[in-house]
C-alpha cells in the first residue's frame, strides 16, 4: 500500500533531500515519478481540467492497482514533488529504471492522451512531448507512432473517420 509517508520519503530522495533511494519501496517510487511524468502533460498548458485530473486518476488506479483514495494522496504528493523539483530528470530516471521500452511508451501514449483531452495540441504539449521522448530514452518513431495510436483513439471516439 503506497503511503504518504513513503512518497514524501521518496520524493525528499529525488530532490537530493534524503538519505537513499532504499528509503522508498520501488513501486511507491515509480508511481510517483510516472505520477509527476502525466502532471506535467496536465499542466503544461496551464489548464488542468477536470477531465484530466481523472484521467491521471484512472491511470493511477490501473496501473498501480491503487483505491481512489490512494490514487488521490499520490497525486497531491506527486503535485508537491514536481513543485518541489527544477526538472523531470529524476523522475523520469526512475520510470527509466523501473520500465522497459514498451511500458514507456506506454506511459507517453497516456501522455498523448491527457494532451489531446481537450481537442487540440499546443506547442508546448508537443514540445514536452519530444522532451519526455529523449528524458524516456525513446526515439522518434516510437514517440510517432505512439501519437497515431492515440489519435486513431480520439478519432474512433467521436466518430470521426
Amino acid at each position: 500500500m503506497v503511503t504518504r509517508i513513503m512518497l514524501r520519503r521518496f520524493a525528499e530522495v529525488l530532490l537530493g533531500r534524503g538519505s537513499t533511494p532504499e528509503t522508498t519501496a520501488a513501486p511507491d517510487r515509480v508511481a510517483l515519478a510516472t505520477c509527476v511524468v502525466l502532471l506535467e502533460a496536465a499542466l503544461v498548458d496551464d489548464d488542468f481540467t477536470d477531465d484530466e485530473r481523472r484521467h491521471i486518476l484512472g491511470v493511477l488506479r490501473a496501473r498501480f492497482d491503487l483505491t481512489d483514495a490512494e490514487a488521490a494522496e499520490l497525486m497531491h504528493d506527486a503535485l508537491t514533488a514536481r513543485d518541489g523539483s527544477s526538472d523531470l530528470w529524476h523522475f523520469t530516471r526512475a520510470v527509466n529504471d523501473a520500465f522497459p521500452p514498451e511500458e514507456k511508451i506506454r506511459i507517453l501514449e497516456e501522455v498523448w492522451r491527457i494532451f489531446y483531452s481537450d481537442g487540440s495540441l499546443t506547442g508546448h504539449e508537443d514540445h514536452l512531448a519530444h522532451k519526455l521522448r529523449d528524458l524516456l530514452n525513446l526515439n522518434q518513431k516510437q514517440l510517432i507512432d505512439a501519437k497515431l495510436r492515440v489519435l486513431e483513439e480520439v478519432r474512433g471516439s467521436s466518430g470521426e473517420g
